[in-house]
């Protein structure tokens, strides 16, 4: 089974709680929102440990680094089947600064042409109630997990 690791990066200003989500790159996802956002992640090795991973996915992905207290959150699968794994991290962090790694595929398909896109096309941050519309429903757990814990610990 396949395993990815993420951070799931917010801030809280006037009680109002934010999440920073990202949007996949890539022509696939170019004309899709809804649904389609996720926190910033990926895959990992066993031989790294999985904060280690999202740490260094969280980096690759927007181009900033992450640190602070990470509260590990309980991990979801994927309709595909992948255990995503995830850490809360209380932060802020310019969407309009992001630069996201790439990747390479043939485009269009079956064209003999290889293209490179980003990783991450853009960021945002979202309430709660956006978040539920924007971000990959299997993933919304996170954010639920982490509204329990803001009201737990205020």
């Amino acid at each position: 089974m396949k395993k990815s690791a993420g951070i799931l990066l917010y801030k809280k200003m006037n009680d109002k709680i934010e999440f920073l989500l990202v949007h996949p790159g890539g022509p696939y996802f170019a004309k899709k929102d809804e649904g389609v956002w996720s926190i910033p992640k990926g895959e990992y090795e066993v031989t790294e440990s999985p904060l280690e991973a999202a740490i260094r996915e969280f980096k690759e992905e927007t181009g900033y680094d992450v640190n602070g207290a990470f509260t590990e959150l309980n991990p979801v699968k994927l309709k595909s089947g992948k255990e995503v794994h995830a850490w809360a991290a209380k932060g802020d962090l310019d969407c309009e600064g992001i630069v996201s790694n790439s990747f390479k595929m043939e485009w269009p398909p079956k064209s003999g042409k290889i293209k490179e896109f980003p990783e991450i096309d853009r960021a945002g941050w979202f309430s709660p109630e956006e978040s539920r519309r924007k971000i990959n429903l299997s993933q919304f757990s996170f954010i639920e997990q982490v509204l329990v814990i803001e009201k737990i610990l205020g």
